[in-house]
């Protein structure tokens, strides 16, 4: 694809322009768009990015430099293709003998939105179909380090917006997005929403900004598999999901906690599958290299616990295919993910690690199992995982680590529809509240009473 920062439609040099222009759009769109004219850009979409999908994972490998293109390929078609849109804006109608009420959902007009390095342009994506369906325009300041490509994208949906009867600037970023970009556009009075997908301190600064906001924070989401489970079944799920795109979904499986009576037969089922199995001098030695204790060098964790405020995942080793990280302790192997046998207060347990490096912890029954993953996934309420063929396990564990999603028999992918059933985001609102966002999840309720039945007093 051939592109010209410079010249892209939607990409603003200062905030202002950018704010303003997607002002104007938004209230043009809103003033002569249907359901029906705006589900007809929102198809356009889709098939543009279905088209551009290859493309797309490309760009964001050479500019992140992490992840899989695979994988990313997946991502991009099924945030194109399980993304929902106004079919989920539904009205309600109250009538009776003293008249109608019809409650509709408007839209708040400008959404600010912030988007993670992860997934860039695939959060993008979800975002614009999500808030163009309910009548939104949105300004972007999106991750500095997938800036190029995020500008791309911008560039595609706004020349395709545009070839399906919509306005410009619907959809809009700023070209060189900063902190403090961020901050003007929290602050300006024509923003009146802001959504942001990330950790802890931009979910902490959108909900201080004295406005509607929507948060998508991280997550150290656990696998629990017990003494019933199907093994080969739990095997292949926890290894799909860990390896898929090298771990870096904040959705992704991040440690496993087994029942030690099917411990040795899980973890050699996840060898049998190509998984690499680290000795206990490899896994110490491996530990060394990926975790650090200084802030300068490492990603900061968002966590609560002790044991992990003190370490933090090495940057280079975040989103790096399973073999290159191995080859630094002198490993070779083409495997998509290397496990470790390690104890309940090894720091991987505790870290969001981001990396196809899997920790598991042998539990002596489901009741400790429990107990630890909770802890583990340290009330971020995001995502978590159970393979059991016994319904109360499976019941306790939903209900004591009450995750926004809660996967059984199946990867956590499957919570926003991948291989499963459902509907896609990006954008997992744990936090806030909202959960798996949609375009319902950017409107606020307007209600219409028509009193007296509709009848002139005379």
């Amino acid at each position: 694809m051939s592109f010209d920062i410079n010249t892209a439609k939607g990409v603003f040099n200062s905030v202002e322009a950018a704010i303003e222009a997607t002002h104007k759009a938004q209230i043009e769109f809103y003033a002569n768009s249907t359901k029906g004219s705006r589900e007809a850009i929102l198809t356009a979409i889709r098939g543009a990015v279905l088209t551009h999908a290859e493309d797309f994972a490309k760009m964001v490998l050479e500019e992140t430099n992490l992840g899989r293109v695979e994988d990313k390929i997946a991502k991009h078609q099924l945030t194109a293709l399980k993304t929902p849109g106004t079919e989920v804006l539904e009205t309600k109608i109250w009538s009776g003998d003293h008249g109608i009420s019809i409650e509709e959902r408007a839209p708040y007009g400008v959404i600010g939105a912030v988007t993670p390095v992860t997934n860039p342009t695939e959060t993008l994506v979800n975002n614009a179909i999500s808030m163009l369906a309910s009548g939104n325009a949105v300004v972007f300041n999106v991750h500095p380090s997938a800036k190029v490509v995020s500008a791309v994208m911008i560039d595609l949906l706004n020349k395709t917006i545009i070839e399906a009867g919509g306005p410009e600037n619907l959809v809009t970023m700023v070209k060189e997005p900063t902190l403090e970009t961020l901050g003007e556009i929290a602050k300006s009075p024509l923003v009146n929403m802001l959504v942001g997908t990330g950790g802890p301190g931009l979910v902490k600064a959108i909900l201080q900004s004295g406005k509607k906001g929507i948060g998508a924070g991280a997550g150290n989401p656990p696998v629990l598999v017990d003494a019933t489970a199907n093994l080969d079944l739990a095997a292949a799920g926890v290894y799909a999901g860990a390896a898929f795109d090298n771990n870096l979904l904040c959705i992704g499986e991040k440690e496993v906690f087994v029942e030690d009576a099917v411990a040795d037969e899980f973890i050699a089922k996840l060898s049998e599958l190509g998984a690499y199995v680290l000795s206990k001098d490899e896994a110490e030695k491996l530990t060394d290299q990926i975790l650090t204790m200084e802030e300068v060098n490492g990603a900061k964790p968002c966590c609560a616990q002790e044991i992990a405020r003190v370490w933090h995942p090495v940057k280079q080793f975040v989103g790096q295919d399973a073999g290159d990280i191995l080859k630094s302790i002198g490993v070779e192997s083409d495997t998509r993910l290397a496990v470790m046998d390690v104890d309940n207060q090894h720091p991987l347990v505790h870290v969001e690690q981001m990396m196809p490096v899997l920790p598991i912890v042998r539990c002596k029954d489901i009741n400790e199992a429990i107990e630890r993953a909770v802890a583990a996934e340290r009330g971020n309420k995001h995502s978590a995982c159970i393979y059991s063929g016994n319904i109360e396990n499976v019941t306790q564990f939903g209900r004591r680590i009450n995750t926004t999603i809660f996967a059984h028999n199946g990867p956590t992918l499957s919570g926003v529809g991948y291989n499963a059933e459902g509907t896609s985001t990006f954008t997992i609102a744990g936090p806030t509240g909202e959960g798996i966002t949609n375009a319902l999840s950017y409107t606020r309720a307007r209600r219409f009473a028509i009193a007296q039945g509709g009848l002139r007093i005379v």
